[in-house]
């Protein structure tokens, strides 16, 4: 035993050289408890790699199946504003501040 400790597993002292500021294992030491590491995989590292392809269909296949929830929409909003602009140019026009002058 060393050091005369009662433990006697305790051979080592439990010091482990983990490397410069930055670099954990550059020392050969094992990570600390709890460090968690990630990596990106080889494949997300190029997003943009297959967009000519594939990824230009695979929009085009998705906006087509959402054209029916987003097109009436905007046919209702664009008639409706249309609509609301001949009616606010008439009652600013001569004819329709005769018709309507005294409703105010």
């Amino acid at each position: 035993m060393a050091g005369g400790s009662s433990d006697p597993n305790a051979r080592h002292k439990a010091t482990w050289h983990i490397g410069s500021w930055g670099n954990p294992y550059e020392g050969g030491g094992r990570p600390g408890k709890g460090v968690v590491t990630y990596a990106l995989s080889p494949n997300r590292q190029r997003p943009m790699a297959t967009f000519i392809g594939k990824g230009f269909w695979n929009v085009m296949r998705r906006s087509r199946n959402q054209v029916l929830y987003t097109i009436p929409p905007f046919i209702v909003a664009y008639a409706t504003m249309q609509w609301a602009i001949e009616k606010n140019e008439f009652y600013n026009s001569k004819t329709g501040r005769a018709l309507f002058g005294d409703e105010e």
